[in-house]
């Protein structure tokens, strides 16, 4: 199955736009933020070059995300991060023993068709009922870019060189089309790696141009 990541421009024509589809998702992300004690999402003001186009940064398979946040809880555990080919029993073993760490993890602590990363730094996820009962936990883009800077070295990637991310998808896919093919990868961790570009891409394009990262 497929998962989208889209970037959506945190600037002043879309946000204070009285069409802007996402008001009711960041006034639930401002609540969640203020009562943590933390500033509310940033809204900036527009600057050449940045439209508020709302646009796909990447596009994986839903069980490659999995398969990356496996490697991500092996890895801060200090267990081997080993490569396998399907989802299994260890997984939930990993969740079920590690649930503690992995609610703590912007990474893994995510619904994977749903919620958002935002340009704010808090150490944890952040959650309370009506964020758990629509799009789940809010993540940040600083939390999550940690994250995968983590776990890039059990994957054969350079946190601070990494290849190229692959081309975003072409348009929004639905949940039961196939995700595209990955990239070809002589690594035996070529799914996690696939997903581990496109989540880097997301945050750092995140911070860098002031952009909430919202999966779909």
């Amino acid at each position: 199955m497929a998962c989208d990541l889209w970037l959506v421009p945190l600037v002043d024509v879309l946000c204070h736009s009285p069409d802007n589809p996402f008001s009711e998702e960041i006034a639930a992300y401002d609540k969640a933020l203020t009562e943590a004690g933390l500033p509310a999402v940033p809204v900036f003001s527009y600057m050449p070059g940045l439209s508020g186009d709302v646009a796909p940064i990447a596009g994986f398979d839903y069980d490659a995300l999995h398969f990356l946040r496996r490697a991500y809880l092996l890895r801060l555990c200090g267990l081997e991060v080993t490569p396998v080919d399907e989802l299994g029993g260890d997984y939930e073993q990993l969740l079920e023993m590690f649930e503690a760490t992995a609610q703590e993890s912007h990474l893994v602590w995510h619904y994977d068709h749903a919620g958002a990363y935002v340009p704010v730094d808090f150490p944890h996820p952040l959650a309370n009922d009506e964020l758990l009962e629509g799009g789940g936990p809010l993540g940040s883009s600083h939390g999550l870019l940690r994250e995968l800077e983590l776990v890039a070295p059990s994957l054969g990637i350079d946190p601070a060189n990494p290849p190229a991310a692959p081309a975003p998808p072409a348009g929004p896919t639905s949940l039961e089309e196939r995700a595209s093919a990955v990239p070809l990868d002589d690594s035996p961790f070529a799914r996690e790696r696939h997903v581990w570009l496109g989540l880097h891409a997301a945050a750092t394009r995140s911070l860098g141009q002031g952009s909430m990262i919202v999966f779909s």
